[in-house]
């Protein structure tokens, strides 16, 4: 199958994760074609679409949010699954306490046959923060570091190239 993994980042850590996906999709056969989604308003030469954005003040960023209201009707014909990257969870503190799921994602969800979302753990680095902010972010618990998880990235990977390359009867007799 031919998929689109792509993504909306700010500091490359998402890309990251994307690209990786699009690694171990491509192990299992499938034609992967990884891409930044700013400016992107196409979605035609796809099969499925593994989407995903950084999260900023609790939202997925502008640009992944435009393409899927401009692809959103035909990306609804094609096996979709979403992914977010937050820090929240990962630095602790006051952030992992009230860390939520993405504000967009109950409408996108509901508006399209996701076959999943998963919420994974970022990088933050000093100097993603400006001064004032790596202050606040220290005072508040908060600790520096790339916290992707790797084997989970992978796992979640797999599980959507098996579910790609199952026939669709094995897929509705699944449990």
């Amino acid at each position: 199958m031919r998929v689109l993994v792509g993504y909306a980042s700010e500091h490359g850590a998402t890309r990251g994760i994307a690209e990786r996906i699009g690694l171990r999709l491509g192990e299992y056969g499938h034609q992967v074609d990884v891409r930044r989604l700013k400016g992107r308003r196409r979605c035609a030469g796809y099969d499925a679409f593994v989407l995903g954005s950084a999260v900023h003040s609790g939202a997925w960023m502008p640009e992944a949010g435009g393409f899927l209201r401009a692809c959103g009707a035909e990306l609804g014909e094609h096996p979709i699954w979403l992914f977010s990257v937050s820090m929240a969870p990962a630095v602790g503190g006051w952030f992992e306490r009230h860390a939520k799921e993405p504000k967009p994602l109950p409408q996108v969800t509901r508006a399209l046959p996701a076959r999943g979302h998963r919420m994974f753990a970022g990088a933050l680095l000093p100097w993603h923060l400006p001064a004032f902010g790596r202050l606040v972010f220290r005072l508040m618990g908060g600790r520096y570091g790339d916290f992707r998880d790797w084997k989970d990235i992978d796992s979640w990977a797999l599980d959507i190239a098996l579910d790609l390359s199952e026939s669709p009867e094995v897929r509705a007799n699944r449990p």
